[in-house]
């Protein structure tokens, strides 16, 4: 539908602000922080922190390195975890930050400097209790824990030259929410009171709160350069 006269008016007397054409590294523009709680194949916890994930009604979307243990465990067990931790969990969340299940370490994650940990939920000091409709592991200490189940594992970006390493998108189905008493409204006790609630976030690698920065970030001492794959934007890459 064409713009009315009085929106192009307005268009042409609004102050227009200046906006440059960028090449990031990476566009990791501010999401919650979740860890994921998976069973090993010998029936260990693994604790994995990630935030590429968001939600639709009972759904979520979560975009993970394919060579992760994590993937790893998602691919043979078919569930998960979702713990979600405040934004007073970040020292938990920074001590695992660079390491790593799978042992020995992904060739790609060794040149970002990770290193193997059997225990994570001990290096992380959090504590793993079971599920009940699943075997992955909760951490006890997040306000918010979601029971899920694989739905559909595909590639992600396999075409895009701008992305370097192997992933993989994984559609989960929630089958049962677990919450602290002290983040619930007190007029609904199945609504999570947004005042009460305060998500961990990470912004281009850095720990957020709802506020300002809270925690420096060890992962983010890793260059970021280091991500940006050689075809530059809107180049494809040569097909001779």
């Amino acid at each position: 539908m064409p713009a009315s006269k009085a929106t192009k008016d307005r268009a042409a007397s609004a102050p227009q602000p200046d906006a440059l054409s960028v090449d990031p590294a990476i566009l990791y523009f501010g999401t919650p922080v979740v860890l994921i709680g998976t069973e090993n194949e010998d029936g260990t916890p693994n604790l994995a922190p990630m935030s590429s994930a968001w939600w639709l009604g009972w759904g979520c979307m979560l975009g993970l390195n394919a060579s992760s243990k994590t993937s790893e465990n998602l691919r043979r067990s078919g569930e998960c975890v979702l713990n979600l931790p405040s934004a007073d969990l970040v020292g938990s969340v920074d001590r695992i930050a660079m390491t790593t299940g799978s042992n020995p370490v992904p060739r790609n994650k060794i040149a970002m400097g990770f290193r193997y940990v059997a225990d994570k939920f001990g290096l992380a000091q959090l504590t793993p209790v079971p599920a009940e409709a699943i075997r992955a592991p909760r951490a006890i200490e997040c306000p918010v824990q979601m029971e899920a189940v694989v739905e559909n594992i595909s590639d992600f970006g396999a075409k895009n030259p701008r992305i370097r390493t192997r992933l993989m998108a994984v559609e989960l189905r929630i089958v049962r929410v677990h919450a602290h008493p002290e983040i619930m409204m007190k007029s609904d006790s199945d609504r999570i009171d947004p005042d009460k609630w305060r998500p961990l976030i990470m912004s281009f690698r850095e720990f957020y709160g709802l506020g300002g920065k809270i925690h420096h970030s060890t992962l983010a001492e890793f260059p970021e350069s280091r991500f940006r794959p050689p075809v530059k934007p809107y180049e494809t890459p040569s097909s001779g």
